[in-house]
C-alpha cells in the first residue's frame, strides 16, 4: 500500500472517529463477541455447582482486552510523565508548579510524594492532597506575586496548545512565546524547568497543538535557560534519554514526523 493511498485511508478514519464512529472498534467489537457468548455459558453451567451463588447483574461485555497487553509503557505522555516526576524527585525543590501538564498522570505521579502548586486555565473542581490549584491564562501579564515565585517548574505537553483556542483560550498566533516569557518569569534564576512539546517537522495542526522542529525549540531557550539534558520519544512510543543535540539529528528531528522533545533547562 503506497503512502498516499495510507494518507487517505487515515484521513477517512479520522473523520469517521471525529463523528462518532470508530471503525477499529466496530472490528474489535466484532471480534470479541463470540468467546464473549462462549465464556458466558460456560460460566452459567458452572454456576449450578458452585459453593456461593453470585447472581448476574447487569451485562457489561468487555470485548478487547484478551486480545491487548497488560498496560501501556510506552508513548509522549506514558514516558514524560515518568522521567520528569523521577527527575523532581531526585532534585527536591522548595517549591515545584506545573503549567497545565495531565493531572491524571505527571500532576498524579509527583502529587504521590510532594505538593505540588498548579496553573491551567481550565477549572479544576475537586480537591486533591498535594494538589494546589489555581485557574490562570500564562498568555497575559502574571501577577507580581509569581515573579521569582519558584525553584522548580514543569509544563509538559501543554504549551503546543497556546493560543489555538482548543481549550477556550483566546487565538493568538504567537501564544506559545508569550507562555514560554512567563515561564522565565515564574521560575527563579538558577531554577529547573522541565519542558515538552510535539517535535517533527514545523506545523500547525488546528486546533490541536503545534509541532516544534528541535532547532526552532532550542531557538525559543537560547538566551534565557542552559540545557541540562534533551530525550525524546520517537515516532513508536519510545524513550531515548539524555540523546546528544548534534547538528545532523537537531535538523532532521531526530528522525521524528511526531515524537516529542524533553528539554530539563536551569535558568540563566
Amino acid at each position: 500500500m503506497n503512502a498516499k493511498i495510507k494518507k487517505t485511508l487515515r484521513t477517512i478514519y479520522d473523520l469517521s472517529v471525529l463523528f462518532g464512529f470508530d471503525p477499529l472498534k466496530t472490528i474489535e467489537t466484532i471480534r470479541g463477541l463470540p468467546p464473549y457468548f462462549r465464556d458466558l455459558q460456560t460460566l452459567k453451567n458452572q454456576k449450578l455447582s458452585a459453593s456461593k451463588e453470585f447472581p448476574f447483574g447487569k451485562f457489561f461485555p468487555c470485548l478487547k482486552e484478551r486480545y491487548s497487553e497488560s498496560g501501556t509503557a510506552k508513548g509522549d505522555y506514558f514516558h514524560q510523565d515518568l522521567l520528569v516526576a523521577r527527575k523532581i524527585f531526585l532534585n527536591n525543590p522548595l517549591v515545584h508548579v506545573d503549567i497545565g501538564s495531565r493531572v491524571d498522570g505527571f500532576v498524579a505521579h509527583v502529587a504521590s510524594y510532594r505538593s505540588i502548586e498548579v496553573l491551567d486555565i481550565r477549572h479544576l473542581s475537586n480537591t486533591v492532597t498535594n494538589i494546589s490549584f489555581k485557574q490562570a491564562d500564562l498568555m497575559t501579564p502574571i501577577d507580581d506575586t509569581l515573579v521569582d515565585y519558584c525553584d522548580s517548574l514543569s509544563c509538559l505537553h501543554a504549551m503546543e496548545h497556546f493560543g489555538l483556542g482548543r481549550y477556550g483560550d483566546p487565538v493568538n498566533y504567537d501564544g506559545y512565546l508569550l507562555g514560554i516569557e512567563n515561564l522565565w518569569k515564574i521560575l527563579k534564576k538558577g531554577g529547573k524547568l522541565y519542558f515538552s512539546v510535539p517535535i517533527g517537522p514545523q506545523r500547525i495542526e488546528f486546533n490541536a497543538h503545534r509541532v516544534f522542529s528541535v532547532s526552532y525549540l532550542l531557538e525559543c531557550f537560547n538566551d534565557k535557560f542552559k540545557i541540562d539534558q534533551f530525550s525524546y520519544v520517537d515516532n513508536k512510543g519510545d524513550l531515548h534519554e539524555n540523546a546528544m543535540l548534534t547538528d545532523s539529528e537537531v535538523n532532521n528531528n531526530f528522525n521524528c514526523i511526531y515524537g516529542c522533545g524533553i528539554l530539563e533547562m536551569t535558568k540563566i
